[in-house]
């Protein structure tokens, strides 16, 4: 089982990955929707966070959303309908930005034990830096195909690391 810090730098990872991905679209490629009951490729991007977001807050410590109006439009249990229209990107990107600072100083404190149940904890935040990792490369799949297929864009080379595996076409922690 890989240690917290070896998730923390697959999470800077994914980060990047997806960094990559939306790093030459433009907004409106960004938003753009297959159809309406298609997600954009910014809703993703903020899903992401959001999912992340939520995992720190229920499952390691209380946290504040660093953009509350956000949480319930990039919630998926908010049917694709009634998600509204999506915010500007750099609003999007600074609430992603917001949730992995606050993902960083919470995993980072675990590790350090600077916790109550330091060891209880340590392997909840494996499981929860698992599933946030493989949560990001889950919908950096869609973004990709969305970016290659519909948008006509090629895609940056997938990351490469000793922890990362591929099943059905997905990017996974091993």
């Amino acid at each position: 089982m890989p240690e917290l810090d070896d998730l923390l730098h697959e999470y800077e990872r994914a980060l990047a990955y997806t960094d990559a991905l939306i790093a030459d679209l433009t907004d409106d490629e960004v938003h753009w929707r297959p159809n309406d009951e298609s997600s954009a490729i910014g809703w993703h991007l903020g899903h992401q966070a959001a999912v992340a977001h939520f995992m720190i807050r229920n499952l390691t410590a209380a946290e504040q959303s660093p953009d509350p109006e956000l949480d319930p439009v990039m919630d998926s249990a908010t049917p694709e309908r009634q998600r509204g229209d999506l915010p500007p990107v750099e609003r999007i990107v600074a609430y992603r930005t917001a949730v992995a600072d606050r993902v960083r100083f919470r995993i980072g404190a675990i590790a350090a034990g600077d916790v109550g149940a330091p060891a209880q904890l340590a392997v909840v935040g494996v499981n929860v830096m698992t599933a946030i990792i493989d949560h990001e490369y889950q919908h950096d799949q869609w973004i990709g195909e969305v970016r290659a297929n519909d948008l006509g864009h090629a895609l940056p080379d997938r990351p490469s690391s000793p922890l990362l595996n591929e099943i059905d076409g997905y990017l996974i922690l091993r």
